[in-house]
């Protein structure tokens, strides 16, 4: 670990009262000039190689960063076919409720994938939220269903399915493809009057560019877009996430 980094391993409960896996990396001063929230992908988990370094360069740039593992997944409790799009959403509001409680209410919101999705939906309810940045995020939930669409009638007839996402195996309930219809994030984003950065790879095989325009017609002005040309959707590579980090921070500097 770095040492101009405090790392701190955290928890804090969900809405049901089941414990979430954190981890809280603050500037080396112990005194950073704002909190950031990270969202993680569809799937994923909070240490993710892209999700660490993103994190390590916003904390080198004075920003703490909290990252969490959503309901069911990581080190977090609960079962995750029994979670949808809204708890994640709900597992955000606990996260900057704790970070309320214990630090300061984070002043920016940062997703990645679905978890881009899952920010833009929260911030209505985070008050303290002045600037948010998604990472190849779909411009509606829906989108998701596209990585199990050969299960979709599986799921209606029988109330769920076994998946293959990413090569792990995970449940999927009827519950969850009902909890992403209608969910319209044009309506949120009319009503978000602070900043938003849109980062996207035109590579991004998993989530297409034109997600990324659609979210940036539907924001408000003052709204910034960055192409992450040449990554991919994970950002496997490093340097990409690296960039984004970097990008983010400084994007930041004039909203924080």
């Amino acid at each position: 670990m770095p040492s101009d980094m405090i790392s701190q391993k955290i928890t804090f409960n969900n809405a049901k009262g089941q414990e979430l896996a954190a981890r809280l990396e603050l500037p080396e001063n112990g005194n950073p000039r704002a909190f950031a929230l990270f969202a993680h992908c569809f799937t994923c988990n909070k240490n993710l190689t892209a999700v660490r370094t993103i994190g390590k360069t916003l904390t080198e740039k004075n920003i703490a960063v909290l990252r969490f593992d959503f309901t069911g997944l990581g080190e977090s409790e609960g079962d995750f076919e029994h979670t949808n799009f809204s708890s994640n959403v709900e597992d955000l509001y606990c996260a900057a409720r704790f970070l309320e409680e214990n630090y300061q209410a984070p002043k920016m919101l940062i997703g990645h994938s679905l978890g881009g999705a899952a920010v833009l939906f929260a911030s209505a309810k985070i008050p303290a939220v002045k600037a948010i940045a998604t990472i190849g995020a779909p411009s509606n939930p829906e989108h998701v269903a596209h990585l199990f669409h050969n299960s979709i009638d599986e799921i209606n007839a029988s109330g769920k399915a076994l998946v293959s996402i990413g090569g792990r195996e995970f449940t999927i309930q009827k519950q969850f493809l009902d909890d992403i219809q209608d969910k319209n994030i044009k309506h949120n984003l009319d009503a978000f009057r602070n900043s938003i950065l849109i980062m996207h790879s035109p590579q991004d095989t998993t989530v297409g560019i034109e997600n990324a325009a659609e979210i940036y017609k539907a924001a408000r002005h003052p709204k910034s877009f960055v192409s992450l040309n040449g990554a991919d959707h994970l950002l496997s590579d490093k340097k990409d996430s690296e960039y984004v980090g970097s990008i983010i921070a400084t994007w930041a500097d004039r909203y924080l």
